[in-house]
């Protein structure tokens, strides 16, 4: 499994390579990192920080989709401004063709409510459900919280 996640002690980008060791230490802060295994009955788990609840996604760069879709829509306007209605359609309709094909052939990725942890090669991604909006609300107000909390209880100065 490949994991993309941030690292717990400095909240820098890291990536790990789960299957070559269970271990990873931070470049940046030293800080280790022990990758948890599934549990015994199956379970699905974040083998970052031991959450149960991850859902699954297309592993695909959001940005490229935009840019796909910005520039469809710009060569649209400017070939629909020049009266080029036949040049200026194919090129939006071979867009929406581009992005569906793109949609099929990129695989699934597992994603963690709680880290945010990006896993690739995730045993049955297929089984885990799609983005929840109440729970991914629910654990941002658990972040939220644990940081006022810190927050309260550094010392002051």
């Amino acid at each position: 499994m490949r994991i993309r996640f941030f690292c717990p002690g400095c909240q820098r980008p890291a990536r790990a390579d789960a299957g070559q060791g269970l271990e990873w230490q931070c470049p940046a802060c030293a800080h280790a990192v022990t990758f948890r295994r599934a549990d015994a009955d199956g379970t699905p788990l974040c083998p970052l920080c031991g959450n149960h609840e991850l859902y699954r996604k297309k592993d695909f760069p959001h940005w490229l989709g935009l840019t796909i879709l910005t520039l469809a829509c710009l060569a649209f306007l400017a070939f629909k401004a020049v009266y080029r209605q036949w040049t200026a359609w194919a090129i939006l309709i071979g867009s929406a063709v581009v992005d569906g094909v793109l949609y099929w052939a990129v695989g699934d990725v597992a994603v963690c409510y709680r880290c945010h942890a990006h896993v690739r090669e995730f045993p049955r991604v297929a089984n885990l459900p799609p983005h929840d909006l109440g729970l991914a609300e629910r654990y941002r107000q658990e972040r939220l919280r644990r940081e006022q909390l810190s927050a309260e209880q550094r010392p002051p100065g």
